[in-house]
């Protein structure tokens, strides 16, 4: 074979493997948008059926954040007996325990709003505890010193509750 025939064998060869190469870049990228479009099909389906899942799951945590915020939970929990440290105990248990039971909504929402959630429960935990080292004795005393030291200053809660207000608007977008 001479340099000519291998010359004209490349020539015949290069519109073949020119078509080639388009063919694979526009079958690739067919390909490409054919799953993209697959997974937004999907990824809208799931969004109908998860959606109202979603929403209960904010529902619910705006529902514990007012439960516990200070004023509604000093208001709603009355104290039981004479001690002090018995009633600051019983709100912290009533905290915890309203946290307890909506654990399993994390799974709905995001890991931020789940953290503020959570900062939100032990601030409130952390205000029952410091007015609780104060020097009175009674329950109703104690009750007093809470709601003095959160007048003045926003409740945990509200700061929660805003973020989670402001994560649901962000579902419709």
């Amino acid at each position: 074979m001479s340099g000519d025939d291998i010359l004209q064998l490349f020539a015949y060869l290069m519109p073949a493997v020119v078509t080639g190469a388009v063919a694979f870049y526009f079958f690739r990228l067919h390909t490409r948008n054919e799953d993209g479009r697959r997974r937004f099909l999907l990824h809208k389906d799931s969004q109908k059926e998860t959606l109202p899942v979603r929403l209960q799951a904010y529902e619910r945590m705006a529902l514990f954040l007012e439960r516990i915020t200070i004023n509604s939970l000093v208001v709603r929990v009355a104290p039981q007996g004479k001690g002090k440290r018995d009633y600051e105990n019983l709100l912290i248990n009533q905290v915890e325990t309203e946290f307890e039971h909506n654990l399993s909504q994390q799974i709905y929402m995001s890991e931020e709003c789940w953290n503020i959630i959570k900062a939100a429960k032990n601030a409130t935990i952390q205000i029952i505890r410091s007015a609780g080292m104060s020097e009175t004795d009674s329950p109703d005393k104690l009750r007093e010193d809470i709601l003095n030291q959160t007048m003045e200053k926003q409740s945990p809660s509200s700061t929660a509750l805003a973020f989670v207000k402001k994560e649901v608007s962000e579902l419709w977008d």
